[in-house]
């Protein structure tokens, strides 16, 4: 009897000692972080260039109150990160900017924007889940997927916005991206800088307060043209911060990186349908709308 009744208890011990919340607690699991909401970020040219290191390249033409001039877009041509040939680029762009008011891009011409030139959007919305991403952009309703916790297959078909694969370290989401197709005007941001297809981006987004976010929306202000209206400028919640890492061994001498602090937007975003609007106002052409060669039906 005795033999027994050892043998049951010590059955019952080995089976609590087994059992998650029967005496022993559960590993937690990893807390996804929760980044719904319409995020905005109005501000031009876009990018906020690091204090120190190699980053994103700024206007050499700058307003009466020392922002950006953004109807002058003139990139810095002797930024370190741009190899000869693409400072020559630049250099050419803005030249043409100060001849006139700007010059071909993929927004002024209705084109998908690619990445990173895409992030210069003043709007974004995350939809999560758990296989997938999608994030729809304010401009012209412009729309990326991610595949979670994916690999890039060892050919990429190369796209307008890439292969996109994600996963979360913690309270970061990371985005890697490659395979972003070279359109006609395609370039990686607003002062025209190209791209080559070896183009390669990082994207790491997190939700911090606004203590952390303080440093980025100050560099935000020195540099970007600030559109009025869809935010509150005294928002003191959390913040939902971008710092993407851009290499193009065709293009760039070394990786740059910057970042955008985006806040919540106050308004509902409105239709905005590029190709309802081809008159380029400044020059008195159409903009260059992409057209088929064959109709898909």
């Amino acid at each position: 009897m005795n033999v027994r009744r050892n043998f049951l208890l010590a059955a019952t011990l080995a089976a609590l000692a087994a059992a998650p919340g029967s005496g022993q607690t559960a590993a937690p699991k990893a807390s996804i972080p929760d980044f719904s909401g319409v995020w905005a970020h109005p501000s031009l040219p876009g990018f906020e260039p690091l204090a120190s290191g190699p980053t994103s390249l700024i206007n050499r033409e700058r307003r009466p109150d020392g922002v950006s001039n953004v109807l002058k877009l003139v990139g810095d041509y002797t930024n370190p990160i741009l190899k000869p040939e693409a400072a020559a680029v630049v250099k050419r762009f803005g030249e043409m900017s100060l001849d006139h008011f700007g010059f071909h891009n993929p927004r002024n011409q209705c084109w998908p924007n690619g990445v990173p030139f895409i992030l210069t959007s003043n709007g974004m919305q995350m939809f999560q889940q758990p296989d997938k991403i999608v994030m729809i952009y304010q401009t012209d309703h412009q729309v990326r997927h991610v595949r979670m916790n994916a690999s890039h297959p060892a050919k990429v078909t190369p796209s307008w916005y890439g292969d996109s694969v994600g996963h979360y370290e913690g309270d970061t989401l990371v985005i890697d991206t490659v395979g972003i197709k070279i359109g006609r005007f395609a370039m990686v941001d607003m002062f025209g800088t190209p791209h080559s297809r070896a183009l390669h981006v990082v994207e790491r987004y997190r939700l911090i307060d606004y203590e952390t976010a303080k440093e980025g929306l100050e560099r935000d202000a020195k540099e970007n043209f600030r559109i009025p209206g869809n935010i509150n400028p005294n928002y003191r919640g959390k913040h939902l911060q971008l710092h993407f890492i851009v290499e193009d061994e065709g293009v760039f001498t070394m990786p740059w990186s910057a970042t955008i602090t985006y806040r919540p937007a106050l308004a509902r975003w409105l239709e905005n349908v590029c190709a309802e609007n081809r008159q380029e106002y400044y020059n008195n052409k159409d903009s260059d709308v992409p057209t088929a060669d064959k109709p898909d039906f």
